[in-house]
């Protein structure tokens, strides 16, 4: 069961952190103000720093990880453009982060909750993550 919990724990995480990464990059280039792109990159860059934590953790389970689902990025990748082309704006790109963020949050926490026979390092990894994510939050908030 441990073993189990920990690889689903941990494949969600590599999804989530998949998604975080891809969502930063369809908005980087919009951003104009210097301090919201140093804020991003950042948060990118540690994204990065995890992921390859999740990977040897997973490779120690002969486990490939996980894809964010198709239809979620879609629908990401959609709704991105369509706010960013209506306004392009450091605020809309705050507003879209700020959603991810949170529907991020919201999603580990649950995972966090199911799967609570995960190993203690799976479980520190997600939390990183939610960290993470909710700094990401408070960083771009005066841009809302």
């Amino acid at each position: 069961m441990i073993e189990q919990d920990t690889i689903k724990l941990l494949r969600e995480c590599d999804a989530g952190i998949k998604m975080g990464v891809s969502s930063i990059d369809d908005v980087l280039g919009y951003v104009e103000d210097d301090k919201l792109e140093d804020a991003l990159s950042e948060c990118k860059e540690k994204h990065v720093v995890l992921q390859d934590e999740v990977q040897k953790m997973l490779n120690q389970y002969h486990d490939d990880g996980k894809e964010p689902s198709a239809m979620a990025k879609s629908m990401s990748w959609m709704k991105t453009n369509m706010k960013l082309v209506m306004e392009e704006s450091d605020h809309t790109i705050a507003d879209l982060m700020t959603d991810g963020c949170n529907m991020g949050v919201k999603s580990l926490s649950r995972y966090l909750n199911q799967y609570e026979a995960a190993s203690e390092d799976a479980k520190d990894i997600a939390k990183r993550l939610i960290n993470l994510e909710e700094k990401l939050v408070q960083d771009i908030r005066c841009y809302l």
